[in-house]
C-alpha cells in the first residue's frame, strides 16, 4: 500500500509508483497524469549528474589544455565541429538499435566511450592537439550514444504535467556539478606541477563515467518497438509545419551553443591565464544558475513559456554589448550571470514544448526515436554553421572589434529560436491537463 508524502517536502523528494512507459498525455493509460517523479525518473536524473558532472570537471580544460600546446582558435574550433559532426551522424545510425534492440546499452555505451576518450587524451599528453579532429569524433560519438538513449528515457518515463520540472531539476543539478567540477579541477591543476593536474582530472572523469555506467544498471529495461525510419527526418520536415518550425527554432539554439560552448572558457582564461579563476568563474556562475533553476523548479508553470522564453532570450542577447565596452574577466563574469540567470527561462519550455510536441498524440510518440534524432539534426545543424562561420571569420581577423562583432551576430540565435518557438507555444497547449 502506497504511503502518503508528506505535503511538505518539495515535488523532487515526493515518491510515487513508476508508471511505467508513459509517451504522452494522449496515450492510453490506467494512471492519471502526475506532476512529480517518479523513481525511475529521478535514477535518471542521477545518471544525467554523473555524466554532466564528469564532462564539466574535464571538459572545461580540454580547450584550455589544447590552447596552451597551440594558442590557436581553429584547432580547438575544428575539434568542437567535429564533435557535433560525429554526435549528429551517431544519433542517426545508432537510432536503428534503440528503436529494435537495447536502448539502455546505447546509454552505457555513450558513458564507455567517454571513458575512452580521455583515455585516449592522456595517452595523447601534449600531441592530442595533433589529433584534434580525431578526439573531437570520439567525444561526439559518446555524446550521440548517451544524449540519444537519454532524450528517449526521458520522454517515455515523464509527460507534460511533470516535463518542466524534471527539465527544471536537470538543469538544477548540471548547474551544481558545473559548480564544483571546473573549481576542484581548477584548484588540482594549479596546485600539481606540470601537467600532472590535468592527468588527474582525465582520469578522474574517466572513472564517474564507468561509475554512471555502473548506476544505469539500475534503469528498468525500457520496451522497444517498431521499424526504424531512416528517412523519418526529411519526411517529416517536408510534411510536418509543426516541426519545420521547431527544427528551426533548435537551429537558432544550436547557431550559439556551437560557438559558445567553447570560447567564453577561453576568453576567460586568455584574459587571466589561470585555471584556477576558470574554475572560479563556473563556480559563481553556475552557482547562479542553480538558483536560477531552483526557483523555476519550484515556481513556473507551463502557461508562462512563450514569455518566459522572450526574456531569456532578450536577457541572452542584450548582456552581449557589454564586450563592446571591455573584453575582461568582470565583464566575462557579468556576461556569466546574467546568462546563468536567463538560460533556464530560455531552455526549460523550449525543451518541454519540443517533448511534448513529440508526444501530441499515440502515433507520433511511436516515432519518438525518429523524433528525438530529428531533433538532434537540428540542433546540430544550427552548431555546425556557427562553428564555420567563426572559422571562416577568425581566418580573417581575430581583432578584438570583429570577435565582438562575430559573437554578437552568433548571440542572437536565442531571439531567433524564439520566433520560431511562438508558432508552436498556440498549437502545443502543455498547460492543459487531461485525464487520460
Amino acid at each position: 500500500m502506497q504511503q502518503k508524502t508528506k505535503k511538505r517536502l518539495p515535488p523532487f523528494l515526493q515518491i510515487q509508483e513508476s508508471p511505467g512507459l508513459k509517451m504522452s498525455r494522449h496515450e492510453p493509460s490506467q494512471q492519471k497524469p502526475s506532476g512529480r517523479l517518479d523513481n525511475q525518473a529521478k535514477l535518471l536524473l542521477l545518471v544525467n549528474a554523473v555524466f554532466i558532472a564528469a564532462g564539466a570537471l574535464s571538459g572545461t580544460f580540454v580547450n584550455v589544455y589544447l590552447w596552451k600546446v597551440k594558442s590557436q582558435f581553429a584547432p580547438i574550433a575544428w575539434f568542437t565541429f567535429a564533435a557535433h559532426l560525429a554526435g549528429a551522424l551517431t544519433f542517426w545510425l545508432a537510432g536503428w538499435y534503440v528503436k529494435r534492440l537495447n536502448k539502455m546499452n546505447v546509454l552505457r555505451a555513450g558513458m564507455a566511450v567517454s571513458a575512452l576518450f580521455y583515455l585516449l587524451v592522456l595517452l595523447a599528453g601534449p600531441k592530442a592537439v595533433s589529433y584534434a579532429v580525431p578526439l573531437g569524433l570520439v567525444q561526439g560519438m559518446a555524446s550521440g550514444f548517451f544524449w540519444l538513449s537519454f532524450n528517449v528515457v526521458y520522454f517515455e518515463i515523464t509527460n507534460a504535467d511533470n516535463r518542466d520540472l524534471f527539465n527544471s531539476w536537470a538543469g538544477l543539478l548540471a548547474s551544481l556539478g558545473g559548480m564544483l567540477a571546473p573549481w576542484i579541477s581548477g584548484l588540482l591543476i594549479t596546485r600539481l606541477p606540470g601537467n600532472n593536474g590535468y592527468s588527474l582530472i582525465f582520469g578522474i572523469s574517466l572513472a564517474l563515467f564507468v561509475v554512471g555506467v555502473f548506476i544505469s544498471f539500475f534503469l528498468k529495461k525500457r520496451q522497444s518497438e517498431g521499424t526504424y525510419a531512416w528517412s523519418f527526418s526529411l519526411r517529416c520536415l517536408r510534411e510536418e509545419p509543426q516541426w519545420r518550425w521547431a527544427a528551426g527554432a533548435l537551429a537558432g539554439q544550436g547557431l550559439r551553443e556551437g560557438v559558445f560552448g567553447f570560447v567564453i572558457g577561453l576568453l576567460v582564461y586568455i584574459s587571466t591565464r589561470s585555471e584556477m579563476t576558470l574554475g572560479n568563474y563556473w563556480l559563481t556562475t553556475s552557482a547562479v544558475g542553480l538558483v536560477s533553476y531552483f526557483l523555476i523548479a519550484k515556481w513556473f508553470s507551463p502557461r508562462y513559456r512563450k514569455w518566459g522564453m522572450l526574456t531569456g532570450s532578450v536577457i541572452m542577447w542584450g548582456i552581449l554589448f557589454v564586450f563592446f565596452w571591455q573584453v575582461s574577466f568582470t565583464t566575462l563574469l557579468i556576461f556569466g550571470i546574467a546568462v546563468s540567470i536567463a538560460y533556464p527561462l530560455f531552455s526549460v519550455p523550449m525543451l518541454s514544448t519540443i517533448f511534448d510536441l513529440i508526444g501530441t498524440n499515440e502515433e507520433s510518440a511511436r516515432n519518438r526515436v525518429e523524433y528525438v534524432v530529428l531533433r538532434e539534426f537540428s540542433l546540430d545543424v544550427g552548431r555546425l554553421v556557427g562553428i564555420l562561420i567563426f572559422l571562416l571569420v577568425t581566418s580573417l581577423s581575430v581583432s578584438p572589434l570583429t570577435l565582438n562583432w562575430l559573437i554578437l551576430c552568433i548571440g542572437i540565435g536565442p531571439l531567433i529560436a524564439w520566433v520560431c518557438m511562438t508558432k508552436l507555444f498556440r498549437h502545443v497547449p502543455a498547460a492543459k491537463k487531461t485525464d487520460n
